[in-house]
């Protein structure tokens, strides 16, 4: 239970982050994101705060091996750059590039019922069932039973 109650509140305090550094706000996205018109480069500074926490976070938590909750981490296996890979990040980069949006934020911001979020974030539930279905279902593709991780 107690797994459950801390990760309600990372997820709350990962959404309260994204609200306010303005990254629910796809005009804001949008700017970061347009390096040849009014570029705006404050997204940098919540891309690298958060880099920084994770990277000093991550020294102390890592030869631990398990989470605070004894559940074994779910690292990737596979370290290789292929064509599933390139075209799966071309394929984000252009949904972010044309919504302003990602599945972060867009999640956050469902909590405002904005229609065009909604219809956002059905069309992305709907892009990940028909992208799963196109993986090859092996044991590697999942993380084992008690692992911690989403996939």
């Amino acid at each position: 239970m107690m797994a459950y109650v801390s990760t309600f509140f990372m997820g709350l305090l990962f959404a309260v982050g994204l609200g306010v550094s303005g990254m629910t706000r796809p005009e804001k996205v949008i700017g970061f994101l347009d390096l040849t018109g009014n570029w705006d480069p404050s997204l940098a500074f919540v891309m690298g705060g958060a880099l920084m926490v994770n990277g000093i976070a991550w020294r102390f938590i890592k030869p631990r091996g398990r989470s605070y909750f004894g559940d074994p981490f779910s690292l990737p296996r596979s370290q290789q750059v292929d064509v599933r890979l390139i075209a799966g990040a071309t394929l984000f980069g252009m949904g972010w590039g044309v919504g302003g949006i990602c599945p972060g934020p867009a999640l956050t911001s469902l909590a405002f019922f904005s229609p065009g979020v909604v219809v956002f974030v059905t069309a992305m539930t709907l892009g990940m069932v028909v992208g799963n279905a196109a993986r090859p279902q092996t044991s590697e593709a999942r993380p084992k039973t008690g692992e911690v991780g989403v996939r």
